[in-house]
C-alpha cells in the first residue's frame, strides 16, 4: 500500500516559483511514462493546492489503472476525492474490471449507490461487465433491475451488455428477452445475439439471427463459421466463408484459423495449403496465432514436412507452437526429434508448461523408452515444480503395461487416487 509521504518532487517539473495551475499539471500527467513519475507529478499537485481538480485527478487514475497500480489508484480515489462525481466513480469501476479484480468494482458500485452517488447509463455497461468477469449471475440479475428502475434499460450500450452478461452466465433465454425487447439495434446488438446462441450450443437460431442482420462485418461471419466448425460440419464453414467471400467482406486472421480447424476436421491437407496460400497472397503474417495453427493443421493433415517448415519461419514462437511441433514430432513417430526440439526450447529459456511434458513423455511412448519416460517424469518436477496431471499417467502407465512392469502400473495408480478406479479398468 502507498502513502502520500512516498511521493517527491518530480525532477522536471517547474519550481515553485513557476507557475503551476491545472493546465501545466494536465500536460504533465499526459506526458508521465512511469510510475515513478505520476507519484513526483502527485507530490506536485498536492503542494500546488490542486489536489481538488478532479479532472487532474481522473487523469491519475487512468494512469494507474493502465500501468496495473490500483492500489495507489485506490488511495487516491479513497483519500483525496471526498465528493467523487458519476464519471469517477465509472473510472474506477471499470478499472478495477479491466485490472482483473471485477469483485472489487461490485463492492466499489454498491458502496457508490449506498451512498446516494445516483449511476448514470454508463454505470450500468462497467458494472454489468463486473458481473459477467466474476459470473455473478444473481448480482447482474440485481443491476439489471436497478437499470430498469433508473430508466436506462433501455439504452443500447445496456442492453447489449446485459445481452451479454445472460449468455455467459448460461441464460440463454434472458439474453434472447433483452434482443427481443429491444426498439433500436446497432451491429454489436445483432454481433451479440449471434454470439451468444453459438456459445449456448443452438446454432439454427444462430444462423436464423444471422441471416436477418442488415449489415454483416468480419466479426459476424467468422463467429458463425467458427460455430459450424465447432459443430463438426466443416463443409458449412467454407460454404459460408465462399458466401462472405461474394459479399467483398475480407477474412481476418481469425477467420483463417477457424478454416484451419475445418481443414483439421476434414482431414483435408489439400485445403490445408490452400488456407495457407491464401493467406501469404493476402499479406498476413506468419505470427503466433496463426503459424500454430497451421503447424496443427498440416501435422494432423499428414504432412509433418509443412509443419516443420512453418515453424522454422516463425520469427516468434509461443510455449503454445513448441508445444504443438514437439507433440507432432512424436506422434509422427519422431521421438529423438521431439527431444532435441525440447532441448532447443530450454536452450531459448522457453519455460515447458504441463502440455510440453505431454508430448515429451508421448514421444517416449511412441520410442518405447521406459528410461526416457522415467527420466522425464521425475524431470519435470525436480526441475520446473510441474505436477504430473492424468495425462502424464496414463502415458507412463501405458510404457509400463507393454514392458510388462505391473508393479510400476499399480504403485503409479494408487498414487491417483481421484482417476485410481477409471485407470484400473484400462490397465489393471
Amino acid at each position: 500500500m502507498f502513502s502520500v509521504s512516498q511521493i517527491h518532487p518530480f525532477s522536471s517539473t517547474p519550481t515553485s516559483k513557476t507557475k503551476f495551475g491545472s493546465e501545466e499539471a494536465f500536460t504533465f500527467l499526459q506526458n508521465c511514462t512511469s510510475f515513478r513519475q505520476l507519484k513526483q507529478i502527485h507530490a506536485k499537485i498536492i503542494r500546488s493546492g490542486l489536489s481538488h481538480d478532479q479532472l487532474l485527478l481522473r487523469k491519475m487514475l487512468q494512469f494507474c489503472s493502465t500501468s496495473g497500480n490500483m492500489d495507489y489508484a485506490a488511495l487516491v480515489f479513497r483519500h483525496q476525492i471526498p465528493y467523487p462525481l458519476t464519471f469517477t466513480w465509472n473510472l474506477m469501476i471499470r478499472a478495477y474490471t479491466l485490472n482483473a479484480s471485477p469483485r472489487q468494482a461490485l463492492l466499489l458500485f454498491t458502496l457508490m449507490t449506498s451512498r446516494g452517488f445516483p449511476p448514470d447509463k454508463f454505470t450500468f455497461p462497467f458494472v454489468i461487465k463486473a458481473c459477467t468477469a466474476s459470473s455473478a449471475f444473481r448480482p447482474g440479475d440485481a443491476v439489471h433491475g436497478l437499470a430498469i428502475k433508473a430508466r436506462f434499460s433501455g439504452d443500447i450500450f445496456v442492453q447489449n451488455t446485459l445481452m451479454d452478461f445472460y449468455f455467459k452466465c448460461g441464460d440463454a433465454h434472458s439474453g434472447r428477452k433483452v434482443f427481443d425487447k429491444m426498439r433500436v439495434r446497432n451491429l454489436v446488438s445483432w454481433t451479440t445475439m449471434v454470439t451468444g446462441l453459438v456459445g449456448s450450443g443452438d446454432l439454427r437460431a444462430a444462423r436464423a439471427i444471422f441471416e436477418q442482420m442488415p449489415a454483416k462485418n468480419v466479426v459476424s461471419w467468422t463467429i458463425m463459421i467458427d460455430g459450424y466448425v465447432e459443430d463438426r460440419q466443416p463443409e458449412e464453414a467454407f460454404k459460408l466463408f465462399r458466401r462472405m467471400q461474394l459479399d467483398n467482406v475480407s477474412p481476418n486472421e481469425f477467420t483463417l484459423v477457424s478454416l484451419l480447424k475445418a481443414c483439421t476436421e476434414l482431414g483435408s491437407l489439400k485445403l490445408g495449403r490452400w488456407v495457407h496460400d491464401f493467406a501469404l497472397k493476402n499479406g498476413f503474417e506468419l505470427d503466433v496465432f496463426f503459424g500454430t495453427a497451421l503447424i496443427d493443421t498440416y501435422s494432423k493433415c499428414g504432412s509433418l514436412e509443412d509443419a516443420r517448415r512453418v515453424f522454422d519461419k516463425m520469427q516468434a514462437k509461443s510455449i503454445a507452437t513448441w508445444n504443438s511441433m514437439i507433440t507432432s514430432l512424436g506422434v509422427h513417430g519422431f521421438g529423438e526429434e521431439a527431444l532435441a526440439l525440447f532441448a532447443e526450447m530450454e536452450r531459448q529459456n522457453v519455460r515447458p508448461d504441463e502440455i510440453t511434458f505431454v508430448g515429451i513423455l508421448s514421444a517416449c511412448l511412441q520410442k518405447n523408452s521406459v528410461s526416457d519416460c522415467r527420466k522425464y517424469f521425475e524431470y519435470m518436477n525436480k526441475r520446473y515444480r510441474i505436477l504430473p496431471i492424468k495425462e502424464h499417467y496414463i502415458c507412463m502407465i501405458e510404457l509400463y503395461s507393454r514392458a510388462g512392469m505391473l508393479d510400476e502400473v499399480v504403485r503409479l495408480v494408487n498414487a491417483m487416487p481421484v482417476w485410481r478406479g477409471q485407470l484400473c479398468q484400462w490397465y489393471c
